[in-house]
């Protein structure tokens, strides 16, 4: 220390630099630590951060403030707008029922925390930092301590220490309750694990080629099939007197003539009963001109606009088969609405299929480059929206939104609306993960710096036993009874339970465990649906729950 002295003053922007550089590295490399088969992850940043700060290390007071809220703000704004386009349209079909779920273990969350601080005296500020630290939420912890910090400066180190606790039996409990539920309903998990596998494969897109044998079609255009809409069917090439063609809405049928369908597996199974049957030639393989590929949507011009505004098969006589966006692949029709970095299947002749290419963009290195004029607006606008004051009946102080969500909230209405004007808020995926990285790892950093002078002497001579046994209470019980309900009365798939109770709890590691079970997206899926709903809720009670309580 008296070496570092002599090169840092403790005031300095380099000597404040230094430690969070050393206490970053330091705790990374401990959350890599494997002990039966389960590590700290990112959460290493935070007890590298406490053992820092109780050996003496510290930085000067306004810098690590300035760091902690900034490095939040990075945080929430990429996990808002890495969620945000598909937000909205989780509500739907099965959606609903996990918000729901996800949202009762939110509450059931919040009550045994308030009977757990009246049973067990722990003083408020405390069991808010419990709470936060039990269901493994960082930005409610930052949402707490800026309530905490408008009543009394102190109490927010109080939180900090309670969350350090808590978490590590948080991350152990939720996982110990998917195996619980597991041995619970060990044949109906292991059933639905299989499902999984028969799901995904009648998920996936195929193609058949299919011979015209209904002399009921002869003369009758490819848009007025019956029942083609409804089965979600696209003929992608028409096979005529010898010669391979585009196929297109206003294509004739004539008996005789070979299709190229493409969708699920079940519809092209009903859609082959309704044209014919399968033919012996595949049409994908027949020597021809016509090639299908893959174009990326990077042009600004052409974003927002439908395929059929387009008139891409007007002008270049191709068609577009289906999309992947977001890592999911599904059919097309000409109302599809284009958004940047949709990844198109274009199917024609190379010279039209290049030209389409160029209207598109086509340009993958447009996607490694963030905007960075739409990122400032967003998180600019998300800090106004998150210090507007929100007055809430029974609450003797209005609440914010705050830091945590704010710019949460902001990015994933800007991500899901994605451009307005020439601005455009997709921000690319490995951007968006050095970005969130980098924040959470700023802000726990931070947080550890703080909290490690009160830390050991809590756990040591305090009542940090009780706080680390209550706590695991509060991660448990709600998961545990509602993970069972769900399962009795909702007749929840195994592995989309996982995954819903681990975003219930915005908890990485869970979900990393819940991935192990099975190959299958399925618990990914479900914790990307919930994750959203889940993190505004838990910003906004952290706030209620200061400002009810705390006097």
């Amino acid at each position: 220390m008296d070496l570092l002295s002599l090169l840092f003053s403790p005031e300095s922007v380099a000597w404040s630099v230094f430690v969070i550089m050393v206490v970053a590295a330091a705790g990374l490399a401990l959350g890599n630590i494997k002990i039966a088969g389960i590590n700290l992850g990112i959460a290493g940043v935070l007890f590298s951060g406490i053992l820092s700060g109780h050996i003496g290390l510290s930085i000067d007071h306004v810098t690590l403030e300035f760091l902690r809220d900034f490095g939040l703000i990075l945080f929430v704004y990429s996990i808002g707008t890495q969620v945000g386009p598909g937000f909205f349209s989780s509500f739907k079909k099965q959606g609903l029922q996990l918000n729901l779920l996800a949202a009762g273990v939110v509450l059931g969350g919040i009550a045994v925390t308030l009977a757990v601080a009246r049973l067990a005296g722990f003083d408020i500020p405390t069991a808010v930092g419990m709470y936060s630290g039990a269901v493994t939420n960082t930005p409610s912890l930052a949402a707490a301590q800026q309530a905490l910090a408008a009543i009394d400066p102190e109490a927010a180190n109080a939180a900090s220490v309670g969350y350090a606790l808590a978490y590590p039996g948080a991350i152990m409990g939720i996982i110990l309750t998917m195996i619980v539920i597991r041995r619970l309903f060990r044949a109906q998990a292991e059933q639905d694990m299989q499902d999984v596998h028969a799901d995904k494969a009648a998920s996936a897109l195929t193609n058949a080629s299919i011979t015209v044998e209904n002399r009921n079609l002869d003369g009758l255009k490819i848009k007025d099939i019956p029942a083609i809409d409804e089965l979600g069917v696209v003929v992608s090439r028409v096979y005529h007197d010898g010669q391979l063609g585009v196929a297109h809405d206003d294509t004739v049928l004539r008996a005789g003539d070979t299709v190229l369908a493409v969708g699920l597996a079940e519809s092209i199974r009903k859609f082959t009963l309704v044209v014919g049957s399968r033919s012996g030639t595949d049409l994908k393989k027949l020597p021809s001109r016509i090639l299908h590929s893959r174009v990326v949507v990077t042009h600004k011009e052409v974003i927002g606009k439908t395929l059929d505004e387009l008139g891409l098969e007007s002008q270049y006589d191709v068609v577009a088969t289906r999309v992947a966006r977001a890592d999911v692949e599904f059919l097309v029709s000409d109302s599809y609405t284009l958004q940047f970095a949709d990844n198109l299947v274009i199917v024609g002749e190379e010279a039209a299929v290049a030209k389409a290419a160029a209207k598109l963009g086509n340009s993958p290195k447009d996607l490694n480059h963030p905007q960075l004029i739409p990122a400032f607006i967003g998180i600019a606008a998300g800090v106004l929206l998150g210090s507007i004051p929100i007055s809430l009946p029974g609450l003797d102080a209005p609440v914010k939104l705050g830091m945590a969500g704010g710019p949460l909230i902001m990015a994933i209405l800007l991500s899901y609306i994605q451009h307005i004007g020439p601005l455009n808020w997709y921000l690319p995926p490995a951007g968006n993960l050095m970005l969130r990285e980098l924040g959470i790892v700023l802000f726990l950093a931070c947080v550890g710096l703080k909290a490690g002078g009160r830390f050991f002497e809590t756990l040591l001579h305090g009542r940090g036993v009780y706080i680390v046994l209550f706590s695991f209470l509060i991660t448990v019980l709600p998961i545990l009874v509602l993970g069972v309900l769900a399962k009795l009365k909702l007749k929840l798939n195994y592995m989309s339970l996982c995954g819903a109770l681990a975003g219930s709890m915005t908890d990485p590691p869970a979900l990393a465990f819940a991935n192990s079970l099975s190959p299958s997206n399925l618990s990914a899926m479900s914790y990307a649906t919930v994750y959203p709903l889940v993190m505004i809720l838990r910003v906004i009670s952290a706030q209620v729950l200061v400002l009810l309580f705390f006097r």
